[in-house]
């Protein structure tokens, strides 16, 4: 299966800070390819560059068989790009800024007219098409925006964190939307903070940190790096989590994590539910009260944590330009 997406060594800094270094993916045709990575991590950075916003310091890239820097102008009829922020018109209803994509796209206007009634259908948005956009709800404007990215059907379609601020029906919905897209032959790049849209929606996921892939494999993949199951369990007293974490420190295959605020104490384990017991049979002899306790599979939240040091939502600001 062909690559719609090649990016090799790209690099681009804003002035002391870098943004990319050494980014390199590579996406075959009709997949979903999942970029996760905390804020600044790079991942907008290169949705821009691939998009043709941004030109590369160094490095190249190739979309849907298109340079990104030598055929931009070429490349751009055959992707549909929805970024953080939706890119609407306040001023004109939700289907006249459909149209005005889909005329923008040379689609006539006819054609535009049908294919803004699709989508608008199809985003669950045909009760408000008719009205202006600046009465919109915020979740409303992210779906028009999603569906404006869709009126050309695009070869490749570039979605970065496309769910932010949609209620989960409405994040269901797109989710359909992009497994159907997919279906059908097109190819997404798809940038998330969100583990269960990866887990759900990706073939391959790369993990993104300081300009760079870290890790790339599919989600199961990417879980097994970081070890097998998790005791989680939280005790009754603050003052029984050390306790807990010294006593619980023999059966772990890596480190023991507490959290203060809740009260929980995470013990990466091998054994499974004969860990389980063994942990709860200890704790029960030190005379420690356990609230609960379960067994668990690592997720990608642990595999961020694991391979990054920090958690998917910390706020390291990417500079916009």
């Amino acid at each position: 299966m062909p690559d719609a997406i090649v990016a090799e060594g790209l690099v681009k800094k804003y002035g002391d800070v870098v943004a990319l270094d050494g980014m390199e993916l590579s996406v075959p045709e009709g997949t979903v390819f999942g970029l996760l990575g905390p804020n600044g991590a790079g991942k907008t950075t290169t949705v821009r560059i691939l998009t043709t916003l941004l030109r590369p310091d160094a490095g190249h890239a190739t979309v849907a068989g298109f340079d990104v820097v030598r055929d931009a102008s070429r490349l751009r009829a055959h992707i549909g790009v929805s970024g953080q922020y939706a890119a609407v018109d306040d001023h004109l209803t939700g289907a006249e800024n459909l149209e005005m994509v889909g005329r923008l796209h040379h689609l006539g206007a006819r054609r535009s007219r049908q294919r803004a009634r699709e989508l608008l259908e199809r985003f669950d948005l045909t009760e408000a098409g008719d009205r202006p956009v600046g009465g919109y709800s915020g979740g409303m404007r992210r779906r028009l925006d999603l569906a404006g990215a869709l009126v050309a059907d695009p070869a490749v379609l570039f979605l970065d964190e496309p769910t932010t601020g949609l209620d989960p029906r409405a994040r269901a919905t797109l989710w359909d939307v992009v497994s159907e897209l997919v279906a059908a032959g097109t190819t997404v790049l798809l940038t998330t903070q969100y583990m269960e849209e990866a887990d759900r929606l990706a073939h391959r996921v790369a993990v993104v940190d300081h300009g760079h892939v870290i890790a790339l494999g599919t989600a199961d993949e990417l879980k097994t790096q970081v070890g097998g199951d998790r005791i989680e369990l939280s005790v009754t007293s603050a003052a029984d989590l050390e306790a807990t974490r010294r006593t619980l420190a023999p059966l772990a295959v890596g480190d023991v994590r507490t959290d203060g605020a809740a009260l929980q104490v995470t013990v990466p384990v091998s054994g499974g539910a004969a860990a389980l017991t063994t942990a709860l049979g200890l704790l029960s002899a030190e005379r420690i009260a356990v609230r609960d306790a379960g067994l668990r599979r690592p997720t990608l939240d642990d595999v961020f944590l694991t391979l990054t040091g920090h958690e998917t939502d910390e706020k390291i600001k990417e500079p916009v330009r």
